[in-house]
């Protein structure tokens, strides 16, 4: 994923073609867009992403109704997030191997909760990461997250890689989200009244991120036990 030379130069460069707005952008009365705040995590996100895919690689997943996803999904943490013809659950073990997820690497755990403190919720300790995989044409349909036994914690998003639109909707699906572009570093954060807003990424169009290459790597953390 990261290719030779000065990486925060690469960074730099690729980060003026970001919108420059405030860094801490309200959405909600609970949500928040944090422009930006993953990049000073990269030296150290990058390579403990990348050993995490080592431990659990990518696989894309079928849903209840029989349809393959178009992200490929994985996951770090005490359990990982799971789709197929029996339904949406949480699980300990990877069913793939049979064997426990990745444990969440130490800076994945500062990273989301250096977010969810700055959006007002303290205290967070996720025990899910997952980590969706996005190419060009992929995206994630309008959802809520609500597998989650104790929704009084936040969702915690971080975006890697070409840019995406953010869909973030309201309480019905039927409401008409929100269209925020999300690009390499940003984070958003969502909970209390907000927690269970619907939302999704639109299909993602052809690009090329100068370290990540052509994909877009999401990690959501949430507690989920």
């Amino acid at each position: 994923m990261q290719r030779k030379g000065d990486t925060n130069a690469i960074f730099d460069l690729f980060a003026d073609e970001a919108p420059q707005p405030a860094a801490h952008e309200q959405i909600g009365p609970h949500s928040w867009l944090l422009r930006g705040l993953a990049l000073p995590f990269m030296d150290r996100l990058i390579p403990a992403l990348r050993d995490t895919l080592s431990k659990a690689p990518f696989r894309r997943m079928t849903t209840p109704g029989g349809h393959i996803m178009s992200a490929a999904l994985s996951s770090c943490g005490q359990l990982g997030w799971i789709t197929d013809q029996q339904g949406y659950r949480y699980g300990d073990r990877d069913p793939r191997t049979g064997q426990p997820w990745p444990e969440m690497p130490d800076v994945f755990i500062e990273l989301a909760q250096t977010a969810s403190a700055i959006a007002g919720f303290a205290d967070f300790e996720p025990d899910a990461c997952l980590i969706n995989r996005y190419v060009a044409g992929a995206k994630m349909s309008l959802h809520q997250d609500k597998d989650e036994q104790d929704h009084r914690w936040p969702v915690v998003s971080v975006s890697l890689g070409i840019p995406a639109t953010f869909q973030f909707g309201g309480l019905l699906r039927s409401d008409k989200p929100a269209r925020i572009s999300l690009f390499h570093g940003d984070v958003v954060v969502w909970g209390g009244e907000d927690r269970l807003r619907f939302h999704g990424i639109l299909p993602l169009k052809p690009a090329e991120h100068p370290v990540m290459g052509p994909q877009r790597i999401n990690l959501t953390f949430r507690k989920a036990g």
